[in-house]
C-alpha cells in the first residue's frame, strides 16, 4: 500500500501524530521532552497491556461461529435458541486448565469448552470440557486441586509428587483420571475432540415442565488424540500447535463444526436414579439416557484481536436465558458465583460491556458507576420507583426452581445405591478401552509417576489403580519397579 493510501496514525484520541519512529527532543542530540504526550502515551499504553491472566484456563484461543437447530426439542424447553429454526451467533474458547499462557498446548491436561450463544434473550453461556466429568464434586476442593496441578512455591516447577498426592487422597477422582490419562487426555485438535457441560443443568417448557440435561457437542471431525511422544515432540516444536491448527483451518475455509446432543432426565427421576444425576464426577448412562439432536454447532469466523475478542472474553454458567438453569450441582452453584468474581477482579466490574461480552439485545439495568463504564446511566437509578424505570416480570423470565430442605451438614451428596469412587472407572478402563488403548494407558500412568514421585505416594497410587482395576494397577506398578531399575 502506498503512502498516499495510508491511514494517518492518530494518538488513541483520533489526533494526527506527527512521527511513528522519532521522539520529541531538545535538539537531535538532546533529551526526551514530557510535552512528547504521543511518546508518552505509547510507553504507558505498553506498560498496562498485559491484565492478569485467567486462574485457572490461562491458556487458549478460540473463534466465532453460528449455531443452528436441526430438531425439534420445544417439548423439553422454551428457550428461543434451542427452537426450531433457530440460527444463533457463537464465540468459543479452548484452553487448557492448569497451564500458564505461555505454556504448550499439548501438556496432558482437560480441556476448557467455553461456549456463549448470543441470543434474543441475552447471552447463552455454557461452561464446560471435553471430558464428561470432572476430579472432585465439592467446590471446596477446587482451589485445592488447582494448586496441586500448577507450580510449587519453592522452586516454581511442576510436580508430579504434589499432583498424585493430591489424586491419591481423593479417590472421587478416579474416573477422571482414568480419562484423562487415556487417550483422550490430549487431542490431536480443538477440531477433533468433544465438548461437554459436564454439569447437570436444567430446562423447562411452555408449559412449566422441567427436566434436567446434560450438554455432549460431538465433533464431526472425529475424535483424534496424540500420543505422549508426539505431544512431548510438539510441546518443543510449537508450544501454540492447537491454536495454530484452528487459526489455519478457518483460514483455508475449513469450518469444524459440532452436533449437539442432550441427555434428558425427566425432572422427578433424578429423586430415585441409582447415582447422583448432580455429582459431577458421574455420568449419566446412554442407555437409560440416550442421546437426543438438538442443532449444529459450525465455528467459521477468526477473531481480528486476539486481546480484545478472546482474553477479554468472560464466560459465566449464571448466563442462563429463559427456559435454562441451573441444578443442584454443588460445583455449578459454586461457578456461579466464582466465575462473575474473577471476571470483577481480572476486567473490571464493568466487565460485561466489553464488545465481546455485550449482549445482542437492548439491556435494561440499574447497574451504574463503576471502572470502565461505557453505557450511560439515566434515572431512575432505583427500584421500585414511579418514574418509568424498568420493571421485572416473572413472565419472562421462565426460571427453573426445586424444591430443597435439610439440616445444614456437610456433606457431599447422600450416597445412593450404584455410587461409589471406582466402578465408574472401571467400566471405563475395562469396557470403553480396547487392548492397545489400555497399554497407552498404563505407559502414560507410569511415565508419569516415573516423574519424580516419592516412594509413600507411589504405593498410595499403585493402590489407587487397583482400586480401579486389578489388572491395571498391576501392571502400572510392574512398569514403574522396572523402569526404575
Amino acid at each position: 500500500m502506498s503512502s498516499a493510501q495510508s491511514k494517518p496514525t492518530t494518538t488513541d484520541a483520533g489526533i494526527p501524530v506527527a512521527s511513528d519512529e522519532l521522539s520529541l527532543t531538545v535538539g537531535p542530540d538532546g533529551p526526551i521532552l514530557l510535552q512528547d504526550h504521543y511518546l508518552i502515551e505509547q510507553m504507558a499504553n505498553f506498560n498496562r497491556e498485559r491484565i492478569p491472566e485467567r486462574q485457572p484456563h490461562a491458556k487458549g484461543g478460540g473463534a466465532f461461529g453460528h449455531f443452528e437447530v436441526t430438531n425439534d426439542v420445544s417439548a423439553y424447553t422454551r428457550a428461543a435458541v434451542f427452537q426450531p429454526g433457530a440460527k444463533t451467533e457463537t464465540l468459543i474458547r479452548f484452553s487448557t486448565v492448569a497451564g500458564e499462557r505461555g505454556s504448550p498446548d499439548t501438556w496432558r491436561d482437560p480441556r476448557g469448552f467455553a461456549l456463549r450463544f448470543y441470543t434474543s434473550e441475552g447471552n447463552h453461556d455454557i461452561v464446560g470440557n471435553n471430558c464428561p466429568m470432572f476430579f472432585i464434586r465439592d467446590p471446596l476442593k477446587f482451589q485445592h486441586f488447582i494448586r496441586s496441578q500448577t507450580r510449587r512455591l519453592a522452586n516454581n516447577l511442576r510436580d508430579n509428587d504434589m499432583q498424585w498426592d493430591f489424586w491419591t487422597l481423593v479417590p472421587e477422582s478416579a474416573h477422571m483420571l482414568s480419562w484423562l490419562m487415556g487417550d483422550r487426555g490430549i487431542p490431536k485438535s480443538w477440531r477433533h475432540m468433544n465438548g461437554y457441560s459436564s454439569h447437570t443443568y436444567s430446562w423447562i417448557n411452555a408449559a412449566g415442565e422441567k427436566f434436567w440435561v446434560k450438554y455432549h457437542f460431538i465433533t464431526d471431525q472425529g475424535i483424534e488424540f496424540l500420543t505422549q511422544a508426539e505431544a512431548d515432540d510438539l510441546a518443543s516444536v510449537d508450544g501454540d500447535y492447537h491454536q495454530r491448527d484452528l487459526y489455519n483451518a478457518l483460514q483455508r475455509g475449513e469450518f469444524p463444526s459440532w452436533t449437539l446432543k442432550m441427555q434428558v432426565m425427566p425432572f422427578e427421576e433424578a429423586k430415585t436414579y441409582r447415582i447422583n444425576p448432580f455429582d459431577l464426577t458421574k455420568t449419566w448412562s446412554h442407555a437409560e439416557y440416550p442421546l437426543i439432536e438438538v442443532g449444529r454447532l459450525t465455528l467459521d469466523r477468526n477473531v481480528t484481536d486476539y486481546h480484545s475478542e478472546i482474553e477479554q472474553a468472560a464466560f459465566e454458567p449464571n448466563n442462563q436465558v429463559p427456559g435454562t438453569g441451573l441444578s443442584p450441582d454443588k460445583m455449578l452453584l459454586a461457578r456461579g458465583f466464582s466465575y462473575s468474581d474473577a471476571h470483577r477482579a481480572r476486567l473490571g466490574v464493568n466487565y460485561r460491556q466489553i464488545p465481546v461480552n455485550t449482549p445482542k439485545v437492548e439491556v435494561h439495568s440499574y447497574s451504574k458507576d463503576g471502572v470502565g463504564r461505557t453505557v450511560n446511566a439515566s434515572d431512575p437509578v432505583y427500584a421500585p420507583n414511579s418514574h418509568g424505570g424498568p420493571k421485572a416480570d416473572p413472565s419472562r423470565t421462565g426460571e427453573v426452581l426445586w424444591y430443597s430442605d435439610g439440616e445444614m451438614v456437610r456433606s457431599a451428596y447422600t450416597l445412593r445405591r450404584d455410587d461409589d469412587d471406582y466402578s465408574q472407572a472401571n467400566i471405563m478402563v475395562r469396557e470403553v478401552l480396547d487392548d492397545a488403548a489400555r497399554a497407552r494407558l498404563v505407559n502414560n500412568v507410569a511415565g508419569h509417576l516415573l516423574g519424580g514421585v516419592s516412594e509413600p505416594i507411589l504405593q498410595r497410587a499403585f493402590e489407587y489403580w487397583k482400586n480401579i482395576d486389578k489388572e491395571t494397577g498391576d501392571k502400572i506398578e510392574a512398569a514403574v519397579r522396572n523402569g526404575k531399575s
